[in-house]
């Protein structure tokens, strides 16, 4: 029997495959035709591509299991939401006309943001997805961040009860393109007193 090695690492532009299929398990496949165009895979290896977008393989870390790409997450500082957001959204207009307005702010200053996680299908149930989480918001905690958040789904339970079993609690609700999500956010562990 072939022993499975999991192994987390940061992203590399070489993975903006993987980058962009975790994208859009995780925003959905039918909203990023909606937002995107039939050409949105394209159009999100693009935006993993680049250096400074909400997608860039840059706030990514991938799972590879025994060396190959199975899924991948994407996270960033909550202060820099608008600086990444203004080149995504640029060029997802050139490349489909689509312009976005009143586009809600999933996130802000004072929280790392774990925007989209994403695990190809058969690589499920590995708890690969758990892994990438853990992963992440260890990194955003060892940045210095005190707080990790994210937004998952009101109808999707099974996320929610995952991101509760790794510390996460809701702290509100917010709307983002018209779904009612929770807010959760994970707090950094206060490091233990000294004995004397």
């Amino acid at each position: 029997m072939e022993t499975t090695t999991i192994t987390i690492r940061p992203a590399t532009a070489s993975d903006a495959p993987i980058i962009a299929s975790a994208l859009a398990m995780a925003l959905g496949e039918a909203s990023m035709r909606m937002y995107c165009g039939e050409n949105y895979r394209e159009v999100l290896e693009e935006l993993a591509r680049m250096a400074h977008t909400q997608y860039s393989y840059r706030n990514a870390l991938v799972a590879d299991i025994n060396g190959h790409p199975a899924g991948a997450i994407v996270g960033y500082d909550g202060a820099r939401l608008h600086e990444l957001r203004k080149p995504t959204l640029a060029l997802i207009q050139e490349r489909t006309g689509q312009r976005f307005e009143g586009v809600e702010d999933e996130t802000s200053s004072g929280e790392y943001y774990l925007d989209s996680l994403g695990v190809l299908p058969e690589y499920r149930n590995l708890g690969i997805g758990r892994r990438l989480l853990t992963a992440l918001r260890d990194k955003a905690f060892a940045e210095g961040h005190e707080k990790a958040g994210l937004l998952v789904d009101k109808e999707n339970p099974d996320a929610e009860r995952l991101y509760l079993s790794l510390g996460f609690q809701r702290v509100e609700t917010r709307k983002l393109f018209g779904h009612q999500m929770w807010h959760l956010q994970a707090t950094k562990p206060l490091k233990p007193a000294p004995t004397t």
